[in-house]
């Protein structure tokens, strides 16, 4: 769907589960309040960006978190529901988040807990929170040094994708974003696989009508799989492309979600590999895409400490995983593997 507005041609994108939502991309951040129906609206940002858009944001009560993936705690959503308390906000209250992936997953959450539930939306700033933690339903927290142990389902209201935000990421923070964007391509689309290869320079100097495709045809994969599987019964997992071993290496190395998410994904190849389901042809060709977009294809995290992270990874069901491998690019298969197989392989391509 095609609305116009005074960037240029916005898109439009609903997810419709137990509740619906809609992804503007496009659209601008200072149009929110068209979005929504309520007198009162709270805002949660983190520090930085705070800064960046003080002006804009002095207009609504607004909540400061600190960055950092160590600030996705329960800590930090006790100290918000402190600050809801204190100015009284109640069920009809809105909250939005403003950020990038933490600000979401941390205001979905607290959204859909506090007084049992409050209605919610995005303006997502990064690359990454535009394709991957402000669409889908997906809320939750870090616990114990697992990411996202404690979460809900729920979907925003609303998701507004500005490309003008992106302006102010460093080039690792952009990154991140395109590490998700070829994890869309690789499990569901040749064509945007293709566009990224074609199109290298133009999307590395943000281009934005090449990120406002890029952007589209992402939550456009994201969303048809979720709208057949909202709660990760089945085909939604293949979303987790990259993720069970991308998540264990980004707890250890401390390294950021989308160069962990790249590793992950280079694993998971050579994975797709060695168990004959994806041609060796096929996997250079991805992680030589991978690898031109600047981000990492190899690590040296500690086999044991892989496996246990492996090991209490959320998608395990009972004794085995639910691992995605590749069985060509632009498709995904799911299959139930135990974490010491995976590992068992993994300890292969581990640098020395």
């Amino acid at each position: 769907m095609f609305i116009k507005n005074r960037y240029q041609l916005m898109k439009k994108i609903e997810i419709k589960g137990t509740s619906s939502s809609s992804i503007f991309i496009g659209e601008s951040y200072k149009n929110i309040n068209q979005y929504i129906n309520r007198e009162n609206i709270v805002v949660i940002t983190d520090n930085n960006l705070f800064e960046i858009y003080r002006e804009f944001l002095n207009n609504y009560k607004t909540i400061v978190i600190k960055t950092g993936e160590s600030n996705k705690t329960l800590d930090t959503v006790r100290k918000i529901y402190n600050q809801l308390v204190t100015i009284n906000a109640d069920r009809s209250w809105f909250i939005v988040g403003f950020g990038g992936g933490i600000v979401c997953d941390i205001t979905g959450y607290v959204a859909t807990t506090y007084m049992r539930g409050l209605d919610f939306g995005f303006v997502s700033t990064t690359l990454l929170s535009q394709v991957d933690a402000s669409t889908g339903g997906k809320n939750g927290v870090n616990f114990m040094g697992y990411k996202n142990m404690i979460g809900t389902f729920s979907q925003p209201e609303f998701v507004i994708c500005d490309p003008y935000t992106l302006d102010t990421l460093s080039d690792d923070e952009f990154n991140n974003g395109l590490a998700e964007i070829i994890k869309h391509a690789l499990i569901a689309s040749d064509d945007i696989f293709e566009y990224l290869g074609k199109n290298r320079n133009t999307i590395l100097n943000r281009n934005k009508s090449s990120i406002v495709h890029l952007v589209y045809e992402s939550i456009k994969i994201k969303s048809a799989i979720v709208n057949i599987d909202e709660k990760e019964q089945g085909e939604r997992r293949k979303l987790n492309f990259g993720h069970t071993i991308g998540h264990a290496i980004e707890v250890i190395e401390g390294i950021s979600h989308g160069n962990a998410i790249a590793i992950g994904m280079v694993m998971a190849i050579n994975l797709s590999v060695i168990n004959n389901y994806l041609s060796i042809s096929d996997a250079n060709k991805c992680i030589r895409l991978i690898e031109s977009y600047n981000l990492p294809i190899s690590t040296s995290a500690n086999a044991d400490k892989l496996h246990e992270k492996i090991s209490m990874d959320k998608k395990r069901e009972g004794e085995k995983i639910n691992f995605i491998l590749l069985n060509r690019i632009g498709n995904a298969i799911i299959k139930d593997i135990k974490p010491e197989i995976i590992i068992n392989n993994v300890s292969k391509l581990i640098k020395s």
